[in-house]
């Protein structure tokens, strides 16, 4: 009955969004109430639910897609993006711009958490699309891919990292076997699954296209790339700041202030008011202009990534990932093969990789010893089955089809399907290596 009423959710959702036509922030609302009655929660406790639900992931993620949106306006307007999609093409060609992309995703989902590159990388991939008018999901879906897998495969992100403690497995061993699946995980998710989505229209965000402006307006190449990457070059030294063994207390707290997300966001953005705005000869006037634009174009995203948080909080609160697994966990699978199908069930049903993954391991933390299955590889199984199918109930969903602007339909055709083939080759690649893993 669990499963049903979620699918029952699920469906309701979409068919309130798609059919309908209700605002997906308001048939969010309507729909987490739903779920939490069905599911069980107090009627009193619903609304607090869906509140806790808002709250947390606007907590995580307000400032930095309203930042986000201001840097990537600003790195429109000034030319600076047009700048840098001309030096790309120049370096590696037009025909090769995709790979480009793709490589530049990985570098910098390595350090980055995964809305963050998102926030980050979005620009860049529409300075492209509208300087060469490419096909927007062909060139940026590669990108995301890339941005996808060192999420959900490699360390130091949060939910590799946990899942490597949750196992004691070894932090090192597990990034380079997830190093060899993340390759071709990406290759083939990426750049060869776009090569059927040249045809599915998307007109990007408007906030992030600006007028072509003649070469001698344009700001430098340094000055470009560097502002438009400030945000991961400062993540990427403090990510760093841990092994340089400096034991003064005082320095760590400070490095660890200055690594947050929102202050980083905040200083590239003060930043880029400058070199990209004063510089280039722009009033505060006219970017206090620019900001206010910026925010306008993201609010409905903000809504809607609120209503996904409402939801995927009304299914955990009600408990029902531990229902599932517990279910699952009489069938007589192997350890490795559990673990990924565990993590891909609750992702489907909350939405949520992070707490598929913990769930999971919790699951099945006994069998990994009972059995003498490799730790790191049943990190990697768990991380892969955290990204099955991302649909309706995923933030990241709406994070891309809003910034797109795609349909449902089209959303599901490209972003849902390329995450699902990301988790079937992320097992693939896990039960390759563990035949010569002993």
């Amino acid at each position: 009955m669990v499963l049903l009423t979620i699918f029952f959710c699920i469906v309701l959702l979409v068919l309130l969004v798609s059919l309908v036509k209700i605002n997906p922030f308001i048939a969010f609302l309507i729909v987490s109430i739903i779920a939490g009655l069905l599911l069980g929660i107090p009627i009193n406790k619903v609304t607090a639910s869906v509140q806790k639900g808002m709250g947390d992931i606007l907590g995580q993620l307000l400032i930095i897609i309203c930042l986000g949106a201001m840097l990537g306006k600003l790195v429109a307007v000034s030319g600076a993006a047009q700048k840098i999609a001309s030096v790309l093409v120049a370096a590696v060609g037009e025909k090769y711009i995709q790979w480009a992309l793709v490589a530049a995703g990985f570098i910098i989902g390595i350090p980055l958490f995964y809305g963050i590159g998102f926030v980050l990388m979005v620009p860049l991939i529409f300075s492209v699309v509208y300087k060469y008018k490419l096909p927007a999901v062909y060139i940026g879906l590669p990108m995301l891919a890339s941005l996808s897998v060192t999420h959900g495969f490699l360390p130091p992100h949060p939910s590799p990292s946990a899942l490597v403690a949750l196992f004691h497995a070894n932090m090192a061993t597990t990034f380079i076997y997830g190093l060899m699946i993340a390759i071709p995980a990406i290759i083939l998710a990426g750049p060869v699954f776009a090569q059927f989505l040249k045809k599915i229209p998307s007109e990007p965000l408007a906030t992030f296209r600006a007028e072509e402006l003649p070469a001698e307006k344009l700001p430098g190449a340094f000055n470009s790339f560097f502002t438009a990457l400030l945000p991961v070059l400062l993540l990427m030294l403090t990510a760093f700041f841990p092994y340089l063994n400096i034991q003064d207390p005082g320095v760590a707290k400070f490095i660890t202030f200055l690594g947050d997300p929102s202050i980083v966001m905040l200083i590239a953005l003060m930043v880029a008011t400058y070199t990209l705005g004063i510089k280039q000869g722009k009033s505060m006037g006219q970017l206090a202009g620019n900001f206010t634009d910026a925010v306008k174009d993201v609010a409905l995203i903000l809504l809607i990534i609120a209503g996904s948080g409402a939801f995927k909080e009304v299914l955990t609160a009600s408990g029902v990932s531990g229902q599932i697994a517990s279910q699952l966990q009489s069938f007589n699978l192997p350890p490795l093969l559990l673990g990924w199908v565990i993590a891909a069930i609750i992702r489907v049903s909350l939405g949520s990789a992070t707490v598929a993954g913990l769930t999971a391991a919790g699951i099945v933390a006994p069998l990994v010893l009972q059995n003498h299955i490799n730790p790191n590889l049943m990190v990697l199984s768990i991380g892969a089955g955290s990204l099955a199918f991302s649909h309706v109930n995923d933030s990241g969903f709406w994070l891309y089809k809003e910034y797109f602007n795609l349909s449902i339909k089209d959303t599901i055709k490209s972003w849902s399907l390329m995450e699902t083939l990301v988790s079937v080759i992320g097992l693939v690649g896990v039960t390759f290596i563990n035949l010569f893993i002993k």
